[in-house]
């Protein structure tokens, strides 16, 4: 079989299933009920094996760790150096196929706290779990069955109290940190007999943290990570797991190469005393603004009181002298966002809701939202059609029918409150906050290869490249700077000009401008966009924005039609037609329409918004109709979407 059949099989290397970032690690919030709850992240727990590491995100309260080896009694604590803790048996009360299930225990299920849980998977070239008893004997070799040279290894003495030790590739066998501690990393052969693990065994001194043996033995548990080992996507060379490191410094931001953008990074600065910290894209990893953190040598609530990171489509930047310390190693481990998978329906990436106004709005979706464009439907008081997204931060918001920079004022968006809603709770009416006010659309996406992916720059004044991680060529790619300037949206389309001679404006109804060239100095590429020196994408200093969108299978397309002035219908490759229509007149002026199947598209009248406009919402016309392939177009269709011999584009979703 060749390459090329094994991929439309679905087949990874070698025959084998592929293996993606979102089958071996999940971040999950929760909040707890005080009863039993099951966590369902799709992690396959039971049959696979692997580590549950939970903390209370609003108390002080202890990090609780279990391993599919320990079982669901026994637990380690991060923060501490005690032995397994074993009297709670109401906190995992199993282990499953696609998760775990939580009992009463306060300390993971307290009743109203919030709670962050990572699951880490058992998988070659990402994660492993070994257990073994102490001999005293330096030198002595562990098997594991990573398949690749461990990135880090933690190792902790369950029957008693003792440090974590952790070997760090970047440290070497010579050195030690402790995961436990504030302390910088130690020279020693005790713990690691100087001598580098490999692709199939590490070896250990005969310090009591790793190796105590005779009457005393000690008994280990070893959490042991990959480095850049590739094993992952559909040809099996990706990387999914990065472990570090990078030299501080107090006047530069230092960038960070991964080859990925990251989900989830732990850091200790390794030459000087500091706190462990790891961040998360559920939690809130946002570019420059601050970012929830947590310690993992400490019991201490979440805090968010400054930005250090800023995460990229191909790592991260850490802020000059964010974290202090100049000159210092800083250490990480950093893990890959999904998911990785190509999307095969369209509910699993995109969700339109219509919510009710009130003052706290439950948004639900069935999948993690990275963006969100809401509005009122009937327009009566700041009738902004309004983006949100996770990458730029909870409460930051833009709006589409405007020329306005970023702003936040009276609104808190939350992302992050679990895997299948996010909540708006306004200060400010920005929605509306009463039923007075009707009820509001969202229009959800995910980010998913070959859909939909956002990229944050900053803007460089000269012909420069953006990396993406769309992972096939944009289609339609919609720009807006942050900054606090007034600019307009700027739209590239390849179906439009694919060398971007031509675009568009987002909040605005004009014909197609032509001069791009000073946009975008070519076709974007499958990783990267290319970007002249307009201020509207690329002004110096200035922080921009870019969403991007492609055709994918059975999910989404990008396209365009002549209008005929009669009954049109648009293939789209679907089975169940378009849940979601977006269409713009190009040779002529026309506004931005748009539909969707959570107001109604049906056989009879069809509700429309404007995303260049802040209009009222119109329900008394029917221009387009279902099609189980993609849409219909009405005769009875204005110039805007249907004029004979027009020209239009569109975006639509199944």
């Amino acid at each position: 079989m060749s390459s090329t059949q094994q991929l439309l099989l679905g087949e990874g290397a070698g025959g084998a299933a592929p293996v993606y970032i979102e089958d071996v690690f999940s971040t999950y919030l929760w909040t707890g009920n005080g009863t039993s709850q099951t966590i369902t992240n799709n992690i396959d727990l039971s049959t696979k094996g692997g580590l549950v590491w939970i903390k209370r995100r609003d108390g002080v309260v202890n990090h609780y760790l279990a391993t599919t080896n320990d079982g669901t009694s026994n637990y380690l604590n991060s923060n501490t150096t005690s032995p397994y803790e074993t009297s709670v048996t109401t906190r995992i009360t199993s282990f499953n196929t696609d998760g775990f299930s939580l009992g009463s225990a306060g300390s993971v299920n307290n009743s109203g706290s919030t709670f962050v849980g990572w699951t880490f998977r058992e998988q070659p070239k990402f994660f492993d779990v070994v257990t073994y008893t102490g001999n005293d004997v330096a030198g002595r070799t562990i098997s594991h069955s990573l398949g690749s040279a461990p990135g880090t290894i933690i190792i902790k003495r369950t029957n008693s109290s003792n440090n974590w030790a952790v070997y760090h590739r970047s440290l070497g066998a010579t050195k030690a940190i402790f995961l436990n501690s504030t302390d910088a990393a130690v020279t020693s052969a005790a713990y690691w007999n100087n001598t580098e693990p490999t692709s199939t065994v590490f070896s250990i001194g005969d310090a009591g943290a790793v190796n105590e043996g005779g009457a005393s033995a000690g008994t280990y548990v070893a959490y042991i990570f990959a480095h850049d080992a590739g094993g992952f996507g559909l040809t099996g060379t990706d990387n999914v797991v990065s472990c570090g490191s990078w030299t501080a410094s107090s006047t530069v931001a230092v960038n960070v190469t991964l080859g990925y953008e990251p989900q989830y990074v732990l850091v200790k600065n390794a030459s000087a005393v500091q706190n462990w910290l790891v961040w998360d894209t559920m939690r809130g990893m946002p570019v420059d603004t601050a970012q929830p953190y947590l310690h993992p040598n400490l019991s201490s609530a979440e805090s968010s009181d400054t930005y250090y990171l800023s995460p990229t489509a191909t790592g991260f930047t850490v802020r000059a002298n964010a974290l202090g310390s100049n000159g210092n190693t800083y250490i990480y481990i950093a893990i890959r966002r999904g998911p990785m998978k190509v999307p095969t329906v369209g509910t699993s990436v995109f969700a339109p809701v219509v919510a009710s106004v009130s003052s706290s709005i439950t948004v639900t979706t069935g999948f993690p939202v990275d963006m969100s464009i809401g509005t009122q439907r009937q327009k009566i008081e700041l009738a902004n059609n309004y983006t949100f997204d996770r990458l730029r931060g909870s409460g930051k918001y833009l709006s589409t029918n405007n020329t306005n920079g970023e702003s936040g004022t009276g609104t808190t968006t939350s992302f992050n409150t679990s895997m299948t809603a996010y909540i708006d709770n306004y200060s400010a009416p920005v929605f509306g906050e009463t039923s007075s006010y009707g009820t509001n659309i969202y229009w959800n996406f995910r980010r998913a290869p070959s859909f939909f992916d956002e990229v944050c720059y900053t803007g460089t004044g000269v012909n420069r490249t953006v990396a993406h991680n769309l992972g096939v060529v944009p289609e339609l790619m919609i720009f807006k700077v942050r900054a606090s300037i007034t600019d307009s949206w700027q739209v590239y389309c390849s179906a439009l000009s694919l060398s971007g001679t031509s675009y568009l404006l987002l909040n605005d109804a004009a014909t197609a401008q032509t001069n791009g060239s000073t946009r975008f100095t070519g076709a974007p590429t499958s990783t990267l966009i290319n970007l002249a020196t307009n201020g509207s994408v690329n002004g110096s200093g200035n922080t921009y924005v870019a969403y991007l969108f492609a055709t994918c299978a059975g999910v989404s397309k990008v396209g365009s039609y002549t209008g005929t002035g009669t009954t049109k219908q648009i293939d789209c490759g679907f089975t169940g037609g378009a849940r979601f229509v977006l269409i713009k007149r190009t040779n002529s002026t026309g506004d931005w329409y748009v539909w969707d199947s959570a107001r109604g598209i049906v056989s009879g009248n069809d509700p429309y918004l404007l995303m260049n406009s802040t209009a009222a919402e119109v329900t008394n016309t029917d221009y387009i109709d279902t099609y189980s392939a993609g849409f219909e177009i009405s005769s009875t269709a204005p110039a805007a979407i249907n004029a004979s011999g027009a020209t239009y584009i569109f975006l639509a979703i199944a």
